[in-house]
């Protein structure tokens, strides 16, 4: 339970029509979670208006209501407050409820198109193994310390995140790291927390479905950088030529990370293996159990962001060598006759192509290398052909397949990306819409030294066909169909 007057600083209300001095109990957007004397907030999302659910809330007993337009009928017992932004009000009203959690930690976000569940993963888990306690904020998986909590969204909403970084507060974590979408971002969930440390990964096309245009889906990134404080740390990728477009006017202590050019922490591919690389990280040698240069940009900002937070480089680099790769990303397994399969989260045509060219580095054009791939329905049909086309300009065989159809006809989608291909490659190409048929015929045209690349939905456990998510992972139905070839 809360005081009212305790929390009306920090929102700014442009009007309050009501009793201030009341108390109240949950703070909540969604009107079916309403109880008796609960504080209700009226957002503007993208599928439905909060304020048409304010006479619903009323009748549950909602005790207080805020809204951006005041109803035309507001009972005596109700306290109404109209704000600019009940987004933002959102926020900071959580915020306040659950004391500032954000504030008592160390709390680290990190942002880009790509690898983005790799590194807050990896610092998670870098940091338990210096013997913090530390919580998570992810796509695969939210922790509050070792306690695992299923995630829906890469970034939750603004009570979820508060709730959870409460729990983390009297868990006692010192640090959390959490993911920052853009969709997040753009909605103000991350609005009033205490950022001490951003990274920025890179950007490239994804989420237009949302965004529209690819300058308001990096100007959504950006606003993130622009909100740091004075004292934090904001650690860009210098080998993307977005990242200094992301510092522009930040207030944090800008440092550059890169594998190319001048930076404040660099790193060099000494060996590639399919089991992982020797990489001279700042001019010191370590063997990571990763593969890929983008996964050696990754482990670099892991490295760069811990030396930030004034661990000692050297013990930084000794537990870098124990970590392991994030389940379904460049995640690999290996046929008892020598095929090598790799599970990777690849939805996008740049991460793609990054997986792609990791994969023909290693392999110095021996062997096959059979694509796996399809695109998620409901979301940007302009990255489509651009991932078909990706493909099979690296591969030898492409599969393309259904991914997450949500409400969508998977054959339609495969069409979009079948457009993509040039004239004289259609013939590389096959089209098989159900996924497990495509995993299996990949791994029966497969020979000995073969590499086959699965992409689209890594970590995932489920396939989501017109609403329903039936259980569906790639991990097992490789390992299904390996088990056959002995």
């Amino acid at each position: 339970m809360k005081k009212l007057l305790d929390i009306l600083p920090e929102i700014e209300p442009l009007e309050i029509v009501g009793n201030k001095d009341v108390i109240f109990g949950s703070i909540e957007f969604d009107s079916r979670k309403v109880g008796e004397g609960d504080l209700f907030v009226a957002m503007r999302g993208t599928q439905t208006d909060g304020h048409v659910y304010i006479p619903q809330v009323i009748e549950k007993q909602a005790g207080i209501i805020v809204c951006e337009v005041l109803p035309e009928e507001m009972p005596a017992h109700v306290t109404f407050i109209r704000v600019s932004s009940a987004s933002k009000t959102l926020g900071r009203l959580v915020a306040a409820y659950f004391d500032h959690p954000s504030q008592q930690m160390t709390l680290v976000g990190v942002t880009g198109t790509n690898g983005k569940t790799s590194i807050a993963t990896l610092l998670y888990n870098l940091f338990q193994a210096f013997g913090y306690k530390a919580g998570l904020l992810s796509t695969v998986a939210n922790y509050v310390d070792d306690t695992k909590i299923e995630a829906t969204h890469t970034t939750p909403d603004a009570i979820t995140i508060n709730r959870l970084l409460h729990e983390m507060v009297e868990a006692k974590c010192e640090y959390c790291f959490m993911e920052v979408s853009s969709h997040a971002i753009d909605q103000d969930r991350i609005e009033a927390l205490d950022f001490d440390g951003a990274i920025f990964t890179n950007l490239t096309r994804d989420h237009l479905d949302y965004h529209e245009t690819f300058a308001a889906y990096r100007d959504a990134k950006k606003k993130f950088f622009d909100g740091l404080k004075p004292g934090a740390f904001a650690l860009y990728n210098a080998d993307d030529k977005n990242g200094t477009v992301m510092v522009q006017n930040c207030k944090a202590d800008i440092r550059s990370y890169s594998s190319k050019g001048m930076a404040d922490f660099k790193v060099k591919i000494i060996e590639r293996h399919f089991d992982g690389m020797q990489l001279s990280m700042d001019g010191h040698d370590v063997w990571v159990s990763f593969t890929g240069d983008f996964n050696a940009m990754n482990l670099l900002s892991v490295y760069s962001a811990a030396v930030l937070l004034d661990e000692e480089p050297s013990e930084v680099l000794v537990e870098m060598s124990k970590l392991k790769p994030v389940a379904g990303r460049f995640e690999t397994l290996k046929s008892n006759d020598d095929v090598a399969a790799i599970v990777d989260y690849a939805h996008t045509p740049d991460a793609l192509i990054n997986v792609l060219d990791s994969i023909n580095v290693i392999r110095r054009g021996e062997g096959n290398l059979i694509t796996v791939v399809g695109a998620g329905g409901n979301r940007d049909k302009g990255k489509r052909p651009l991932m078909a086309e990706a493909s099979v300009v690296r591969s030898e065989k492409v599969i393309l397949t259904s991914d997450n159809p949500r409400f969508e006809e998977p054959d339609a989608i495969i069409d979009d990306m079948y457009a993509g291909i040039p004239e004289d490659a259609k013939g590389k190409v096959l089209k098989i819409t159900n996924r497990e048929q495509a995993i299996h015929t990949a791994i029966m045209l497969a020979g000995p030294g073969d590499v086959i690349l699965v992409a689209g939905k890594g970590h995932e456990t489920y396939q989501d066909v017109k609403g329903v998510k039936s259980h569906f992972d790639d991990k097992e139905i490789v390992e299904k169909y390996f088990k056959q070839r002995t």
